[in-house]
C-alpha cells in the first residue's frame, strides 16, 4: 500500500509554464512551483521518472520473495533498516512527481495539456509504484517474534512507528498479484472517474442574471447581501446540476461499485470500515460521535436556524438562505493583506513559532488565492512530500469565512511543515488530526477577531458566522457522512437512480437542518458538487471530530497555565507516529469517553445562547 497523505482535500496543480493572468487590481498571490520542478518540460521531471522506474525495479529485484530469509540473518536488521530507507526515498521522489502533477492540474482542471500532463505522470508512477507494492505486504507476512527481534537494530526501531501501523493493515491485505491487479486498474478506475468528475465539475457554466459563471463565483452569491442574488444563484445551481444529473450519478454508481469491490475483496464488512482503519479510529468512536451529533441536531442546527427566520421576521428560511449575512449588517470585504494580518496576528499570539511557519506560506509563494477559470474550487493544504513542503489553494473572495478558510488551511499546513522530519512514511497525519490542527487555527483567529470586536451588531454577525461554521462543519459533515453510508449502503444492492440519490440527500437534509430551513425544489441535486463523496469516501466525519476536539483542546487551552502551546506544537510534530489516544493524554482528553463529544457539542450550544441575548 502506498504510504498515506494527509491533506484538507484531494493533490491538486497548477500550471508553472505560463502565469494566468490576474485582474489589474488583484493582489492575491499564485504558487511557484518551481521548488518541485521548474516546468512541464523541465528535464528534472523526465529524470525523476527515469529514475522512479529504473530504481522501484532495482528495489524489487533485490528483495521480492526475500524478506522472510532476510529477517532471520544475523544482519537482518542491518538489512530491513536499508531497504526500509530506500523505500521512503522512493516514495518522496514518487510523490514529488504525482504532488506536482497533481498543483499543476488543480490550477487549471480543464486544460487538456496540464490533463494529459497528469494523466501520463499518473500512469508512469503507477506503474513505478507496482515494483514496491511487494514490500509491506511481504513485512506484513513476518512473524510478529522475528520483526520484534530485528526491531533491536536502532536504525530499523526508528520506523517502529510505522511497521506497527502497517500491521494493523494485515488483516485486509490480498495475494501480492491481485493487490498489483488493484493498483494497476486504479488509474482506469477510480482515478479516471475522479478525472471526471474534476473536469465536468469545472466545465460547468452557471446562468446568473444573463452571465456565464463558474462553480466558485456563483457558490459565493448564496452569501450575496440580496435575497436576489442568493435565490438567483441556487436556482442557476440547481438548474445546471439537474442538467447533468445522469452523469454525476454515473459517477457515484460506479465509485461506491468499485469500493464495494475492493471492501468485499479485502474483508471489510462496513461500508466505512477502509476510512476508519486508515484514520486509525476505533468504529465505535465514531459511532458515538455520530450518535452524539445526530441527538443534538434540535439543539443546535435546528436552535440555530429558527433564530436566523425570526432575525429575517421569517418563520422559515429558504434553503438559500441558510448562509445569508445578517439583516441590517453591513458585510465588510477584506482584502488579501488584512486577511494575512489578521490570522499571523492570532497565530503569533497564541505561539511565534506558529505564526513564523505560516509567514513563510506568504514571503515565499506557496499560496494560490485567485479565482480563475477552470481552477479547482474550494480549497486545500497539499503536504507534497517532506524533501519539499506544502501548497495551499484558495478560492479567496474577500469574505470573512474566506479569511477563515485561510486560517483553516495554514491550520494544515503549519502541523504539515512541522512533521517533515518524520520522514515520509511517519510524517502523514491520520485525517481525524489533520483536521483538528486546522479547525484549530480556525478558533485561534476567530477568537482573535471576537476579542477586538465591541461593535454589537458586528460582534453579532461574527458570532453568528462561527456557529454557522460550526454547524456546517459538525452538523452539515455528519449529515453528508449519514448520506454516504445510505447510498454505500443500497448500492450494495444495485444501482441507484439519480432520483433515489437525490430523495436520500433530502432525508438526511430534513433531518439535520429542521423545520426552520425550506428545502425548495431544485436542492435535491446538490449533492452533485460535493467532491469528497467522489475523491475520499467517508472523509467528511474528520471535520466533526476535529471540530468538537478543538472545541475541548481550546477549552483546556484558556484554563492553562503555561507549556500548552509546547504541547500543543510537540503533538502536531508527532505527525503519523502516534496515536490520537496518545497525542490527547497530556491534555487530559478521551475521545473514548461518550461525554467528550457533547462536552465539544455544548460549546456550539452556548454560542447560540450568547446569540439570543444579544437578540
Amino acid at each position: 500500500m502506498a504510504p498515506r497523505t494527509s491533506a484538507a482535500r484531494k493533490p491538486a496543480a497548477r500550471k508553472t509554464v505560463a502565469k494566468s493572468k490576474k485582474p489589474a487590481a488583484s493582489l492575491l498571490p499564485e504558487w511557484n512551483l518551481a521548488d518541485l520542478y521548474a516546468g512541464l518540460d523541465a528535464p528534472e521531471v523526465k529524470r525523476d521518472l527515469d529514475r522512479a522506474d529504473s530504481e522501484a525495479a532495482a528495489f524489487e529485484k533485490d528483495y521480492k520473495g526475500k524478506l522472510a530469509e532476510i529477517a532471520v540473518r544475523p544482519d537482518g536488521g542491518d538489512v530491513l533498516a536499508q531497504a526500509v530507507q530506500r523505500y521512503e526515498a522512493l516514495g518522496d521522489l514518487i510523490g514529488r512527481l504525482g504532488s506536482y502533477a497533481g498543483l499543476v492540474r488543480a490550477g487549471d482542471t480543464v486544460d487538456p495539456v496540464l490533463g494529459k500532463f497528469a494523466a501520463d505522470v499518473g500512469e508512469r508512477t503507477t506503474a513505478a509504484f507496482t515494483h514496491l507494492l511487494f514490500f509491506e505486504l511481504e513485512l506484513n507476512r513476518l512473524d510478529d517474534k522475528v520483526v520484534d527481534a530485528a526491531m533491536a537494530n536502532p536504525q530499523l526501531s526508528h520506523y517502529r512507528p510505522w511497521l506497527e501501523d502497517i500491521r494493523k493493515d494485515k488483516p485486509y491485505q490480498l495475494e501480492d498479484r491481485i493487490e498489483e491487479l488493484f493498483h494497476e486498474k486504479s488509474v482506469t478506475g477510480y482515478s479516471a472517474w475522479n478525472r471526471l468528475f474534476d473536469e465536468t465539475m469545472a466545465s460547468l457554466r452557471f446562468k446568473v442574471d444573463g452571465k456565464e459563471l463558474a462553480i466558485e463565483p456563483t457558490l459565493n452569491l448564496m452569501q450575496d447581501p440580496l435575497a436576489r442574488k442568493r435565490k438567483a444563484a441556487s436556482q442557476a445551481l440547481a438548474k445546471t446540476f439537474k442538467a447533468n444529473l445522469r452523469s454525476f450519478g454515473l459517477i457515484t454508481n460506479t465509485l461506491a461499485k468499485d469500493k464495494e469491490i475492493s471492501d468485499r475483496w479485502r474483508g471489510f464488512a462496513d461500508v466505512a470500515d477502509a476510512r476508519h482503519l486508515s484514520n486509525r479510529i476505533e468504529p465505535e468512536v465514531v459511532a458515538a460521535l455520530v450518535a452524539s451529533v445526530r441527538d443534538a441536531y434540535p439543539r443546535l442546527s435546528h436552535r440555530y436556524y429558527a433564530l436566523k427566520a425570526h432575525w429575517f421576521g421569517k418563520k422559515k428560511l429558504p434553503h438559500w438562505d441558510r448562509n445569508a449575512p445578517l439583516p441590517k449588517v453591513a458585510m465588510r470585504s477584506i482584502d488579501w493583506r488584512e486577511a494575512k494580518d489578521m490570522v499571523l496576528t492570532a497565530y503569533g499570539a497564541f505561539s511565534p513559532q506558529m505564526a513564523d511557519i505560516a509567514g513563510e506560506f506568504f514571503t515565499k509563494s506557496w499560496i494560490d488565492a485567485s479565482v480563475r477559470p477552470g481552477k479547482s474550487p474550494g480549497a486545500f493544504s497539499h503536504p507534497t512530500v517532506p524533501s519539499a513542503h506544502p501548497y495551499v489553494l484558495l478560492n479567496y473572495q474577500g469574505k470573512p469565512r474566506d479569511v477563515m478558510t485561510l486560517a483553516h488551511e495554514l491550520g494544515h499546513g503549519v502541523p504539515q511543515m512541522l512533521a517533515a522530519p518524520n520522514g515520509a512514511l511517519m510524517a502523514p497525519t491520520p485525517l481525524t488530526l489533520a483536521e483538528t490542527a486546522s479547525v484549530f487555527g480556525e478558533m485561534l483567529t476567530f477568537k482573535k477577531l471576537l476579542a477586538t470586536t465591541t461593535d454589537k451588531k458586528q460582534r453579532k454577525a461574527l458570532l453568528a458566522s462561527k456557529v454557522e461554521d460550526m454547524i456546517n462543519t459538525v452538523v452539515r459533515q455528519i449529515a453528508f457522512y449519514t448520506f454516504e453510508r445510505k447510498v454505500h449502503t443500497e448500492r450494495r444492492n444495485g444501482e441507484l437512480t439519480s432520483e433515489r440519490i437525490c430523495e436520500l440527500w433530502m432525508e438526511v437534509q430534513r433531518e439535520s437542518l429542521g423545520p426552520a430551513i425550506e428545502l425548495k425544489p431544485g436542492y435535491e441535486t446538490f449533492w452533485a458538487y460535493i467532491p469528497h463523496f467522489v475523491h475520499s469516501p467517508f472523509y467528511v466525519y474528520a471535520y466533526a471530530f476535529g471540530d468538537c476536539l478543538v472545541n475541548s483542546l481550546y477549552a483546556v487551552y484558556e484554563n492553562s497555565s503555561t507549556g500548552f502551546a509546547e504541547r500543543y506544537l510537540a503533538m502536531l510534530a508527532a505527525g503519523g507516529t502516534k496515536h490520537y489516544s496518545e497525542l490527547l493524554a497530556p491534555f487530559g482528553l478521551d475521545a473514548q469517553d461518550k461525554n467528550f463529544w457533547n462536552g465539544g457539542l455544548r460549546v456550539i450550544e452556548g454560542m447560540i445562547v450568547e446569540l439570543e441575548k444579544l437578540d
